[in-house]
């Protein structure tokens, strides 16, 4: 009992997978952990693909019902984190598709993926702060104005700091293409950001 006590007040250290296989045990607090450590990036990745947010929390609910549903079927060969993403890129396309929201799956021949965005920065002053925030506003803004194919996988390596292998894997899509749409995506992104007067991007 004492040993089943240590391993409840521990859970906040145990891994994901173990996490997972637990679980899979009948642990359910297992699994409202794992609910506990991932809802709010969830929801937050999922907003930025609908644009909007009582969808985001619906179609969140969604994934973990699935993710719940599916925990036997889940490998520890690959990160939870990236297991999870797909389920939730997959229901976040789905409601897209359910809504009629053209995907607009354009490729181009482009693949350098060398644009990076430099959002942070060592200890801002206040002003220097409320700067940074309001560019985060106006990225975030622009990110909203791109086709939900390309957003997607802008949100999936700015946002949550996915790796191009990470995003193919989450996407099933091939890594090629991944880093193609990435750099049409920023090159969409740089040319909303002259259209408003940011010369320097």
């Amino acid at each position: 009992m004492a040993e089943a006590t240590l391993q409840l007040g521990s859970i906040g250290r145990v891994a994901d997978c173990d996490l997972v296989a637990r679980a899979c045990a009948g642990q359910t607090e297992c699994f409202e952990e794992l609910v506990n450590r991932y809802q709010r990036p969830i929801v937050s990745y999922v907003f930025r693909i609908v644009n909007n947010y009582e969808a985001a929390l619906d179609v969140t609910q969604e994934v973990f019902i699935k993710v719940y549903n599916s925990l036997d079927k889940y490998s520890d060969a690959y990160k939870f984190s990236t297991w999870l993403y797909r389920i939730a890129h997959n229901a976040a396309i789905d409601h897209l598709r359910r809504n009629n929201v053209s995907l607009q799956s354009i490729e181009t021949e482009n693949a350098d993926g060398s644009f990076q965005f430099q959002l942070e920065s060592d200890r801002p002053n206040p002003e220097q702060d409320r700067e940074l925030s309001e560019w985060r506003d106006e990225i975030d803004s622009v990110v909203r104005c791109l086709p939900a194919a390309y957003r997607d996988l802008i949100v999936l390596r700015h946002g949550q700091d996915l790796s191009y292998d990470e995003i193919a894997e989450v996407t099933s899509l091939p890594l090629g293409t991944v880093k193609n749409r990435l750099f049409r995506a920023r090159e969409m992104m740089r040319n909303i950001f002259i259209e408003r007067g940011f010369t320097g991007v």
